[in-house]
């Protein structure tokens, strides 16, 4: 299968979104409030939220697919509200709720999206998709999948080899080995330089693609960080298996550590927040049979964050 291959952005410390104070809102519903946002050039960052937390309301802005209340976003440089054509012309753009004429077929679908692009579409490149994605090209529209049309979709993202590729839920509707297909092809747009801020439901593609996170909530940016030190930082839970009974005191007064339970003075389960150091240097003084460590997923660390603010929201 042929690899797409994409225009190298050119080299600028412009970021390739920036957002200050943008705030949105439908009628008493505040779906923006505030939000600050940079993704620098050339990264993948996925953005998290719940439903209604203001991710594609977010997208809808940078596009100037609706207009905001206030602030101000650019995207690759360019201010949306000022010239929405040049800046839908560099951005490769698949929205979460995908409509598309039902007569017609996949391929000319793509060729009315290619005439909006004024041609600049290369159909090799288009053919090499579709292989890629297993997409029948020749189908109307009425008889595909909620997958197929999916994929028709992404083909349409992709296929002028944007800057930017804006993509929200990439792979909703897609059985598991496109959806590698789609992962791959996300790792060789950045590869060539391409900037992808996406936002997905599925924590494990995330976690294997992006390399920054921010999560939204409520309208609001919560956290901005490296993916890997996001995971890192968050809970670990080891258990420990000790030859000859142990002092569960010694193991609980070590920062970072919490014995949620024993079955008896033997076998521990702990909960470790941060760093492993301080507990393996513990755990030295005692004679250890096994360890088992369960390394956090991008999706506890999600679900820490939400249940933490309902906690705090119950408690005020």
């Amino acid at each position: 299968m042929a690899r797409l291959i994409y225009k190298i952005a050119p080299v600028t410390d412009t970021p390739a979104i920036v957002v200050r104070r943008l705030t949105k809102s439908y009628g008493p519903v505040e779906a923006l409030r505030g939000l600050d946002l940079d993704v620098q050039r050339g990264d993948i960052f996925g953005f998290l939220g719940p439903n209604g937390a203001g991710k594609t309301t977010t997208i809808r802005c940078l596009l100037d697919l609706i207009r905001p209340d206030g602030g101000t976003a650019r995207v690759l440089g360019l201010d949306p509200q000022a010239d929405p054509v040049a800046v839908r012309a560099r951005v490769g753009y698949l929205p979460g709720e995908l409509h598309l004429e039902d007569n017609l077929t996949g391929r000319k679908i793509l060729r009315y999206f290619s005439a909006l692009r004024k041609r600049k579409v290369e159909w090799g490149i288009v053919h090499s998709l579709a292989e890629r994605l297993h997409l029948d090209l020749d189908r109307p529209v009425k008889n595909l999948s909620k997958g197929n049309k999916q994929k028709i979709g992404l083909v349409q993202a992709l296929m002028h080899r944007p800057g930017l590729l804006l993509l929200d839920e990439p792979t909703s509707g897609l059985d598991p080995l496109v959806q590698q297909e789609v992962l791959a092809l996300i790792r060789e747009a950045k590869a060539d330089g391409t900037t992808v801020f996406f936002c997905s439901h599925i924590m494990s593609e995330v976690e294997a693609v992006a390399e920054r996170v921010g999560i939204i909530r409520q309208g609001r940016l919560v956290e901005v960080a490296d993916t890997a030190a996001l995971i890192d930082r968050a809970l670990h839970h080891v258990k420990v298996r000790f030859q000859a009974p142990a002092d569960g005191n010694a193991l609980d007064g070590v920062p970072g550590v919490t014995v949620l339970a024993h079955d008896d003075a033997q076998n521990f389960t702990l909960q470790v927040e941060g760093e492993m150091d301080g507990l393996i240097k513990a755990l030295a003084a005692f004679p250890v049979i096994s360890l088992e460590t369960t390394r956090p997923t991008l999706e506890d660390v999600f679900l820490a964050y939400y249940q933490a603010d309902d906690v705090a929201a119950e408690d005020t």
